[in-house]
């Protein structure tokens, strides 16, 4: 399946990317991430160039625990540029729109993996396990 991207939404990803892997969020105050949060985004981050084909419910995941820690990092430092400066400054208002296109793209995933939990419920005719979720190829 495949995971498309608009140019903006691509362009916040990177940026909150960046920011995770920089601070980990320790600039708004939140504990440092697991290493397996961490080694997620620094896999995703190369990727932030274009659509992304996606062949198991399993490498889904794997963005959707990336993509959740980028918004994690892009809500704090919204909040805290809006407070630290005003709602309507400049650098909040981009920092705004970082924080919607990733959460707009955290939304998509979210319904791209019930879709494909739901496919494999139908085929496989019983519940979603982690090994069907592992094994199950979807095509592009």
């Amino acid at each position: 399946m495949i995971l498309h991207f608009s140019y903006e939404e691509l362009r916040a990803l990177r940026t909150g990317a960046d920011a995770f892997l920089e601070g980990e969020g320790s600039a708004a105050g939140v504990v440092l991430a697991p290493p397996e949060r961490r080694a997620r985004v620094e896999a995703l981050l190369p990727l932030l160039r274009g659509d992304l084909s996606l062949s198991t419910l399993e490498e889904l995941w794997g963005v959707q625990s990336a993509v959740s820690a980028i918004v994690e990092c892009l809500r704090a430092e919204m909040e805290s540029v809006v407070v630290t400066l005003h709602a309507a400054d400049e650098g909040a208002v981009a920092a705004y729109f970082d924080f919607a296109h990733s959460l707009t793209v955290s939304h998509r995933i979210g319904e791209m993996a019930s879709e494909m939990s739901a496919l494999i419920e139908l085929v496989t005719g019983s519940q979603r396990t982690s090994e069907a979720a592992r094994d199950f190829q979807f095509p592009d």
